[in-house]
């Protein structure tokens, strides 16, 4: 069977359809969407759908009737109706200065006042959207449908910035005409990352419905794994067959990979759509969503706000702490929430249980916050952590160790926190971005849990730390809390290192290893 066409660097659904490219089919949901209100907001992480559904929606909006067939809108939409469309991408371009902002306005809104003939008389952006918008409708004899996507783009590109305030403003006055010009609209989708308490449309567009924790529309956006395993099978299957793995090991790996997302408490389990597309395209277990760009603020709110690392994958928020806009959020969990590093894993009693959703977003997201704890930069954190691996999978332990101790010494004496616990984070972060080239770094027994643990081909490879005590102790834990027992029945080889840290040398002064 001929490779199907997957496109990962477009979200031109009338491109995707005219070239007979893979689409997974989301028109069920947006059938029901679009028949349910008239006004709607969508919060989704970047790179995760938003922009290709907003190109779904324009091209039913339209009419194109064509473009649908053997899709389920073919069978469930029956008037066909074509509105004027009016669609607006925000993401276009990196944001800096409100000048970039008015050129982006002013492009957009131009195309479409030169397509209905109107003299731009007026500066403002919101006037011209105003007169735009009753221009469609006196023409087309039909009410105007707005579709913004990543509303938020400018705003999210200067959150830090002094610059912030007057963008702020600027949109303000532009989107709060869909308010005004409610009675010539006949729908209105707007895309993005967060919900900006301080921008009129939320306040005064007060139909605007928050449809981001609907459980009802959890999987607008995104990949199922049912749709995984029936819309996408013979991806799934010639990936299998040139990795030499069964269709079952594949998927497995899949979602350890890039599923885990939940954006609602009864949300199915949703892959990450880039990250999956390109895997099947490509056929290598990569990580892609992280390496598209992730905003600087992010790893530094980490910092920012004293959060260990380990307790990401642990965190409890309710549900108005994970709306809160980013602009005055007082933690860093909306901002990690909204932009997809942390998900929902549990809800219970008015709690929601977050982490990491899956593998690449965990050990890419430590990847990043490596430097901010130890002063590498990133390309020096990423050969340190694979000449470490490389080490311990030649059973080159004193090699391993030897690297482990050059990379803590090499810390400044001056960085800002020099405790146990910093030191303790530090370990973490090692052992938990190895876990992207081992099946995992920690484990817990009966009797408790291990500080880290490798697996490689052949080996198991149990590590305890101590502080200011001695590498002997720190064996004798491993043996006496029978941290080893689950292993020992293996075939793999269980190998024992206990180490200690000094706290006045800062690093670590000895180890010891057993069988």
């Amino acid at each position: 069977m001929a490779a199907r066409n997957i496109r990962v660097t477009t979200s031109d659904f009338v491109n995707m359809r005219q070239d007979r490219a893979v689409y997974v089919d989301k028109t069920r949901l947006i059938h029901a969407l679009v028949h349910d209100d008239r006004a709607f907001f969508l919060a989704r992480p970047r790179r995760f759908g938003k922009s290709l559904l907003v190109s779904v929606l324009q091209a039913y909006f339209e009419g194109r009737r064509a473009l649908f067939d053997g899709l389920a809108m073919a069978e469930l939409e029956k008037d066909w109706v074509s509105y004027p469309v009016l669609k607006f991408d925000m993401s276009g371009m990196r944001y800096v200065y409100p000048e970039h902002l008015v050129e982006q306005l002013d492009r957009q809104l131009g195309a479409y006042e030169r397509a209905y003939q109107i003299d731009n008389a007026y500066k403002q952006a919101g006037t011209r959207l105003q007169v735009l918008i009753r221009r469609a409708y006196e023409r087309t004899g039909q009410q105007v449908v707005v579709l913004i996507d990543e509303y938020d783009a400018p705003l999210v590109d200067v959150i830090r910035d002094e610059s912030f305030e007057t963008m702020r403003e600027m949109l303000q006055g532009f989107y709060k005409v869909l308010k005004e010009s409610t009675a010539y609209l006949r729908f209105v989708f707007l895309t993005g990352i967060t919900k900006f308490s301080q921008l009129s449309i939320f306040s005064a567009l007060n139909n605007l419905t928050d449809m981001t924790m609907d459980p009802r529309y959890a999987a607008i956006c995104g990949i199922t794994r049912e749709e995984l395993v029936s819309e996408l099978r013979p991806e799934v299957e010639a990936m299998a067959l040139e990795l030499g793995i069964s269709v079952d090991a594949l998927l497995e790996k899949l979602r350890w990979k890039y599923d885990g997302y939940h954006f609602a408490k009864n949300s199915p389990d949703i892959y990450n759509p880039f990250s999956l597309m390109s895997c099947l395209k490509q056929r290598q277990l990569n990580n892609y969503w992280y390496s598209t760009g992730t905003p600087t603020f992010l790893t530094k709110a980490i910092a920012q706000y004293r959060i260990r690392p380990e307790e990401l994958d642990n965190m409890m928020a309710g549900e108005m702490e994970l709306n809160a806009p980013m602009e005055c959020a007082d933690s860093p969990i909306p901002i990690l929430y909204q932009s997809g590093y942390l998900t929902i894993k549990n809800y219970e009693y008015g709690i929601y249980t977050l982490g990491f959703p899956n593998e690449e977003v965990r050990v890419s997201f430590l990847k990043g916050l490596l430097p901010y704890y130890s002063s590498c930069t990133a390309s020096e954190g990423s050969m340190f952590i694979s000449r470490l691996l490389l080490a311990f999978r030649r059973r080159e332990l004193d090699r391993g160790m030897q690297l482990m101790r050059s990379f803590i010494s090499s810390i400044p004496y001056n960085a800002e926190r020099q405790d146990e616990a910093h030191y303790k984070t530090i370990f973490y972060l090692i052992f938990r971005i190895a876990s992207e080239f081992c099946v995992r770094t920690e484990e817990c027994s009966a009797a408790g849990r291990c500080d880290a643990l490798i697996e490689t081909e052949d080996a198991v490879f149990l590590f305890e730390f101590k502080f200011e005590g001695s590498a002997e102790s720190a064996l004798r834990q491993i043996d006496d809390k029978g941290y080893a027992i689950p292993y020992e029945s293996g075939e793999k080889a269980v190998i024992k290192i206990g180490a200690n840290f000094d706290k006045s040398r800062r690093t670590l002064d000895r180890w010891v290893i057993g069988t």
